[in-house]
């Protein structure tokens, strides 16, 4: 492929509307990933109840985007189904084809696309490992055309791989790569193109071992599936193959780690020539799989692969690490594309009214209400959208300074429900040259009030780890804030303490 690099320019990158021709597994997924990012989804297919299909799936994992975390104008019914290609093509911003993996099919729908769509609107197709040289051969315009090579799921997993054919242009890809990650995703560009991409041919390997494995009564699948689940699959959520080979070598690191277990790569460990699906193997693995869902549906296993991937991906987000980062850009994005800021003349609200969220799945306990540390959670938004207000967001925060929670008192009236609409309101209740004192109120979406916090701040130099002054910008937006504030009178929850007596 020709190497990445290219102006973006002449391609669009600024996408509203994405088309989505196919809607098996993958097609699916695009949907909803482009769905929580505010997009709008035209899609076609032309199996039969497709459209029913794409709704049905939508409605089921859209919980998992939105504990994932929506973006503005994000809704589940913003997908609109055509008729054919020729309709798609004519409203899509971006074409993703995810057609089933034969090549023949593949040109024959991705000409049909080239020769409805704008020049300058890309075709990335979904393909798991074949060539886009020779998907691309015989195209009108083959320089827009790539490859965008998901994992399921589409709508939770960040990467994609991203390869060219021989034809396509280097602003393709530098305009592919700017695209997606306005999506929320790792686009990684594969240089070399190569049958299966990187990616897949790393789990090829593995999968082949696997099957020789079962094959020669080695292991059964749960006894493969724990080797991984207990072991490698938590370091590599975090650190790749060559990273942790890197730290088994101790201080010497690779260097080390070569010359120590170098040799043994030439014993015959493995067996990368993957045996015959005999009906003996099938049985196997079908049987293996068939206990190991004990009974859990498809459906079943895909919810609960989500929440763990989610519960994954956050906690890696403290470490910067891999999915992780991607969480903590796609919080940042989105909460910004979301913030008011206040500027002289901007009206101020009393009380503001800055943030409003759902109540997400993993905030819920057994019995599907918010746990105690979820309203903290919510609460700790909220005062990150008054900070948003203010003038102190990733830039504020890069240049050494942040306010930090000192106190923190919590109110509970109502309880709060899984997937429950809610909005907050915030009073400042007073501010001097290195304290704030806030209180917010969450109320339900016919504005009665579950709960509200107030805490006390203080704002520091993260670096030297003391207290100093407000920066003048966020200072002034904070006076002006509390001078709007100042007629609303306290609230009685404020400074109100527990006791068994009744002073409380």
């Amino acid at each position: 492929m020709t190497e990445p690099g290219g102006s973006p320019g002449q391609f669009v990158t600024e996408v509203g509307v994405v088309g989505l021709v196919g809607t098996g597994v993958i097609g699916k997924g695009w949907a909803v990933r482009a769905l929580s990012r505010g997009w709008e989804v035209v899609a076609t297919d032309p199996a039969p109840g497709a459209a029913e299909s794409l709704a049905a799936f939508v409605e089921r994992t859209w919980a998992a985007v939105t504990a994932l975390g929506l973006y503005p104008g994000a809704r589940p019914d913003r997908v609109r189904f055509a008729e054919s290609i020729e309709e798609v093509a004519a409203r899509a911003d971006l074409v993703v084809e995810s057609v089933p993996e034969r090549e023949e099919l593949k040109k024959e729908v991705a000409g049909r696309i080239d020769r409805a769509l704008a020049a300058d609107v890309l075709i990335c197709s979904s393909s798991s490992g074949l060539l886009p040289s020779r998907l691309q051969a015989g195209l009108r315009h083959p320089e827009r055309y790539l490859v965008a090579h998901p994992f399921n799921p589409v709508y939770l997993l960040p990467l994609v791989e991203l390869c060219g054919g021989r034809l396509t242009s280097p602003a393709a890809v530098a305009a592919a790569k700017a695209i997606y990650e306005d999506l929320g995703m790792h686009p990684l560009v594969v240089r070399n193109e190569i049958e299966g991409y990187l990616s897949d041919r790393l789990q090829e390997a593995m999968w082949r071992e696997a099957l020789w494995m079962v094959n020669d009564g080695v292991a059964t699948t749960d006894e493969l599936d724990q080797a991984i689940i207990y072991g490698p699959g938590l370091r590599w959520a975090g650190m790749g193959t060559m990273l942790t080979f890197h730290l088994a070598g101790g201080n010497g690191g690779m260097r080390h780690m070569l010359g120590h277990f170098g040799p043994a790569l030439e014993l015959p460990w493995t067996k990368l020539k993957a045996p015959p699906l005999t009906d003996r193997l099938t049985a196997s693995l079908i049987s293996g799989i068939d206990e190991q869902a004990a009974g859990r549906s498809v459906a079943e296993l895909e919810q609960l692969r989500d929440r763990f991937l989610i519960s994954v991906m956050r906690s890696l987000r403290p470490h910067n690490l891999g999915a992780g980062r991607m969480v903590a850009d796609r919080e940042a994005v989105r909460l910004q594309a979301a913030a008011r800021t206040w500027r002289p003349g901007v009206e101020v609200g009393a009380p503001l009214e800055l943030y409003r969220t759902q109540v997400e799945p993993d905030w819920g306990d057994y019995n599907g209400h918010m746990t105690e540390s979820a309203y903290l959670t919510a609460f700790g938004w909220a005062s990150d959208a008054l900070f948003r207000f203010v003038g102190i967001d990733e830039e504020y925060r890069a240049g050494g300074h942040s306010f930090y929670t000192v106190e923190s008192h919590i109110h509970y009236r109502r309880e709060a429900s899984v997937q429950q609409e809610l909005f907050f309101t915030t009073q400042v209740l007073g501010v001097d040259y290195r304290r704030l004192h806030i209180f917010h109120a969450m109320h339900d979406r016919d504005g009665r009030r579950l709960s509200s916090t107030e805490q006390m701040l203080l704002h520091v130099d993260t670096r030297a780890g003391r207290a100093v002054p407000i920066l003048p910008r966020p200072a002034r937006a904070l006076a002006v804030v509390e001078q709007a504030h100042r007629n609303l009178g306290v609230p009685p929850e404020v400074g109100s303490q527990m006791s068994l007596d009744g002073r409380g």
